[in-house]
């Protein structure tokens, strides 16, 4: 994923190297932690034997076909009314209801076309979470124009390539990013519009696009929902750097309808924290217009605070969680949690990076919540493929496939199909799969093969119907449930003078999940010690991208005979040190 690959993680075969790394046992799953005794088991295995094919065990649903996003979710907006849709953490006259969200989104689509924006035209939101998020996202959607969600915390330089490659035309931000905003905009040249949530000089108020009159939006923009594309995230997918990934109207929808079933998500008017980033392929689908759709109050974090976080869950009776493995952690270290009423809480869904089943087993106890399910997904398929479901889940699973969707596990050498409790690449197909990589064929060719999408992840079906991701083929570093891409990173590593060649591999971590380490080769004569590379690199990427994981000046990089980098010798000869 790619920028969504949920719960995979890198595993060392070997037994010696797994025994060295003690605080990760838990998180790496091999033949021998495979549950025997699951907490529960599907009374239905949907496997059909002649073609080694695993489906949903829950019946195929209809996808609204022909219906643009925005008529698909103001249409169902209009039922909730006057109730809470988004609501500010800290500041609760922040606030939104669901009459209110259709008002402003008619008001700022019409806005923006009156400015000129027109169908195909690119918005890329540098934003962190906030109550407008949506606002911003479904007006440019319902003039027909593509969304494209950057890291708030990106640099720059990182911001220049995603508005660059994008082709975007329009860019909107807060204030408290504004200036890294304007030298990228600047930098790229082709920006018509820019906005602000609040006041920055150079920018346009969004205080003034609520204050259209609504009379330039239609809802007779024609979209080709199975063709034109609605969100253009970026993902590094199996390898390389990011890539955008052209997801469409039907795709998200796809997603949104198979996760909305009762017996998957099941949202029932809940209460989340809307703490995940919404330019994650997850916080954006799976938390924001889920939720929205099923009139859920959704309340909004522009980072995470553990205080704001803690008095939130008791102050607006959260009633689901949705959080990461270093949330797990902490809701499970942290002595505070005895200090708040979390009752009102009764599901937990975990995303974006690997959880050992012994953290989640003592987040259980603590939370006293007896229902923490995990998943899987990828950027690439917007983003769920497979979801513990809400009564017939395994604490360490990533559950069944969703509905509409097929599931393969296929030899990584030779591409044969696999049975049952055999470890091979997982790959999915379903309407929830990409339309492929903007600009990029080659790689589109290598990841979706005879309609099926190879996820670079390995796995392996139980007979309980269930999913298990035990290795990866990925290169993609997970930190925190961010991806950090090796090849972006080598890539401005080799850029320095002083640098011949460098290797990046992520390293194991009990609170982080992956480290980012880089080995690097000094040019001829050149002195630089493991810091300065270090510092380097934090000067140029956001810090999800830190070289944490130290850094360690080499005389070579390990490659084979076609000069590819081995990192799995890498991995291992640091877990023979530590």
């Amino acid at each position: 994923m790619c920028a969504l690959r949920i719960f995979s993680r890198e595993i060392i075969r070997t037994r010696s190297l797994l025994q060295k790394t003690t605080c990760q046992t838990d998180l790496l799953m091999n033949k021998s932690n495979i549950p025997v005794n699951a907490h529960r088991t599907l009374s239905t295995v949907n496997y059909d034997a002649d073609n080694k094919i695993w489906k949903s065990p829950y019946p195929n649903i209809a996808i609204p076909d022909n219906v643009p996003f925005v008529h698909y979710l103001l249409q169902e907006f209009k039922q909730y009314g006057d109730q809470v849709a988004m609501i500010d953490a800290v500041n609760d006259k922040h606030s939104y209801t669901y009459n209110e969200l259709i008002d402003a989104v008619t008001k700022v689509a019409s806005a923006l076309t009156k400015q000129g924006m027109k169908k195909g035209d690119v918005c890329v939101i540098y934003s962190p979470n906030i109550p407008e998020y949506p606002i911003i996202y479904m007006a440019v959607a319902a003039i027909g124009g593509i969304v494209s969600a950057a890291n708030p915390v990106y640099t720059s330089e990182e911001l220049l390539y995603q508005l660059d490659h994008s082709g975007a035309t329009m860019l909107v931000t807060v204030p408290m990013f504004a200036d890294k905003a304007r030298e990228a905009a600047k930098n790229y040249g082709k920006i018509k519009q820019m906005i602000v949530f609040g006041e920055s000089e150079g920018f346009q108020p969004f205080s003034q696009l609520m204050d259209d009159d609504r009379s330039a939006y239609t809802e007779n923009i024609e979209i080709d929902t199975n063709n034109d594309l609605l969100a253009l995230p970026y993902s590094s997918g199996t390898t390389g750097l990011p890539k955008g990934v052209m997801l469409s109207h039907y795709n998200i929808i796809s997603n949104i309808e198979q996760l909305r079933q009762p017996y998957m998500m099941g949202y029932d008017n809940e209460t989340f924290l809307g703490v995940l980033p919404f330019f994650h392929i997850y916080g954006q689908v799976v938390v924001l217009f889920t939720g929205l759709i099923c009139g859920s109050k959704i309340v909004t974090m522009p980072k995470f605070d553990p205080q704001v976080y803690l008095n939130s869950i008791e102050k607006h009776r959260a009633t689901m969680l949705h959080i990461i493995p270093p949330l797990v952690l902490f809701l499970t270290q942290s002595p505070e949690v005895h200090d708040i009423d979390i009752s009102t809480v009764n599901d937990v869904f975990c995303a974006a990076a690997p959880l050992g089943k012994t953290l989640a087993e003592d987040f259980t106890v603590k939370m006293k919540c007896d229902r923490l399910r995990q998943g899987y997904g990828l950027t690439e398929t917007s983003p769920v493929t497979h979801c513990n479901p809400k009564e017939n889940w395994v604490i360490s699973s990533i559950g069944v496939p969703v509905p509409n969707t097929d599931a393969k596990i296929v030899d990584v050498e030779t591409g044969e199909k696999l049975g049952p409790n055999q470890d091979g690449e997982l790959c999915v197909r379903g309407p929830q799969v990409m339309k492929g990589y903007l600009k990029n064929k080659e790689a589109t060719d290598k990841t979706i093969i005879d309609g099926w999408l190879h996820t670079g992840d390995i796995a392996r079906f139980a007979d309980d119907g269930h999913t298990y991701i035990v290795d990866r083929l990925k290169e993609l570093i997970k930190y925190k449930g961010f991806q950090v891409a090796p090849a972006e990173l080598e890539d401005l590593l080799v850029k320095h003078p002083s640098i011949a060649d460098a290797a990046v591999i992520g390293i194991p971590d009990e609170r982080a999940g992956e480290l980012p380490r880089a080995y690097v080769v000094l040019n001829p004569g050149q002195d630089m010690d493991p810091d300065e590379v270090a510092s380097y690199i934090e000067q140029k990427v956001a810090p999800t991208k830190k070289l944490r994981g130290g850094v360690e000046i080499v005389s070579e990089i390990p490659k084979s005979a076609s000069g590819k980098i081995l990192r799995r010798f890498l991995k291992a000869n640091y877990l023979n040190k530590v």
